[in-house]
């Protein structure tokens, strides 16, 4: 399966830049999100780097057959109008298991958002694992992988780094992507 979507992925045009770390834990952060494509092209690179990686996604695409299909590539619904502590949910699954690596978009969503969900950053704090970045760069058709670097705790000068990396990776549909401001400020 790897080769096959090495070969896919070199056939769509796109290269793989850097590469996953060997830890057994890590949150990977993708951005900046525009298109559907984005899962489709994630999902080949992730098959062409030989990573087991799973994925949270809306609840709202894993309807018949295509929720069997992103289940079984490892897909995990999310309800996000359910109220509940997400971020400790996410931390329980990363304490309990020898191995896991997940994916999210800090974004939440292929639109215009003014500011990113913060969620991402407080599950690797807590659970004490590093994040990675990927960005898919359509200008230059290139999924590029930063490497692993463990928050600090101090929010705000994590997220202008994290940032200040995305600022440089243009999506399907270039967008701006925001500032990064308090909640409570």
């Amino acid at each position: 399966m790897q080769k096959l979507a090495q070969h896919l992925l070199h056939l769509m045009g796109w290269k793989i830049v850097g590469q996953l770390p060997e830890q057994k834990k890590y949150l990977i952060i993708v951005a900046p999100h525009t298109s559907n494509w984005d899962l489709v092209i994630g999902l080949v690179a992730r098959f062409a780097t030989g990573a087991h990686i799973t994925f949270l996604a809306k609840k709202e695409v894993f309807f018949f057959p295509l929720g069997l299909l992103l289940k079984a590539l490892g897909g995990t619904p999310v309800n996000r109008d359910e109220k509940g502590n997400k971020v400790q949910q996410v931390v329980e699954l990363y304490k309990n298991k020898e191995e896991i690596k997940l994916a999210l978009t800090p974004e939440g969503t292929r639109g215009e958002v003014t500011r990113w969900k913060e969620g991402f950053y407080h599950i690797a704090c807590q659970a004490q694992v590093p994040l990675v970045m990927i960005g898919m760069d359509y200008k230059t058709k290139e999924v590029r992988i930063a490497e692993p670097f463990m928050p600090t705790g101090d929010i705000s000068q994590d997220f202008e780094k994290i940032l200040s990396y995305f600022r440089t990776i243009q999506g399907c549909y270039p967008k701006e992507l925001p500032n990064y401001h308090r909640k409570d400020k």
